[in-house]
Parts: C-alpha cells; sequence; structure tokens
C-alpha cells in the first residue's frame, strides 16, 4: 500500500470555498476508484488556513489513475485557485 500526504494553505477567506471543492471531489473519488483505499481532506488545528490529505491506495496504479483522472485536473484547477504557494506531496510506504 502507498500513502500520500499533500499540504496545502489556503489563501486568507478561501478555506469554505476549498473544502466545499473537496467534499465534492472526495466523493467522486471514493465513487470512481476501487483501488484508492481512504481519502479525507484534514484540517490543522493550530493553523486553520492549513489542510492535509490523508490518502491510502492499493497501489502504484492506483495512485496513477487517480492523479490522471478528468475529475482529478478539474479538481485540481479549482482547488489551485484557493491556495497560496506551492503544494507539497509526500509519497509514502505502509509498513505494516
Amino acid at each position: 500500500m502507498i500513502g500520500v500526504v499533500a499540504t496545502l494553505k489556503a489563501q486568507a477567506g478561501k478555506g469554505a470555498e476549498l473544502e466545499e471543492i473537496f467534499r465534492e471531489f472526495v466523493a467522486t473519488v471514493k465513487a470512481s476508484e476501487p483501488g484508492c483505499l481512504s481519502y479525507q481532506l484534514t484540517r490543522s488545528r493550530s493553523e486553520p488556513d492549513t489542510y492535509k490529505t490523508l490518502e491510502l491506495y492499493r497501489d502504484q496504479a492506483a495512485v496513477q489513475a487517480h492523479e490522471t483522472a478528468d475529475y482529478t485536473r478539474a479538481a485540481g484547477a479549482r482547488i489551485l485557485a484557493c491556495l497560496e504557494g506551492r503544494v507539497p506531496i509526500d509519497y509514502l510506504d505502509v509498513v505494516e
């Protein structure tokens, strides 16, 4: 399994819009990607404009399917419009 954590910093006043975009996007991901075992957007308690995605995929093919899906690209453009700066992404190997 592969974990993915992306850190997103919302522009001031754009947090609610970012959350709404993610609600729709996460629902699409969960309905469309059997290889995506978990996908959640979380908000920092100490930095309210900072969000992290917590993602878990069955394998590299599932990660690739997620990253290249048309709906991921469409949501990505909307998400980027709400963000401040770059989005660091960490890819993690699950240790069992």
